[in-house]
């Protein structure tokens, strides 16, 4: 593992954010700025 190089910013491929919203699967980046911001304050738990 020590051994393993990191990729150039200009290499990387950013990471796309999905979220169900009324049954629908729909990534974050779609969303308008009223509902983006809603989803970054959100808070998620985790059922046990």
């Amino acid at each position: 593992m020590d051994n393993q190089k990191l990729p150039d910013d200009s290499q990387r491929q950013r990471c796309e954010v999905w979220t169900r919203v009324m049954g629908y699967h729909r990534p974050v980046s779609a969303f308008n700025k009223g509902k983006q911001s809603e989803h970054r304050e959100r808070t998620h738990f985790r059922e046990r």
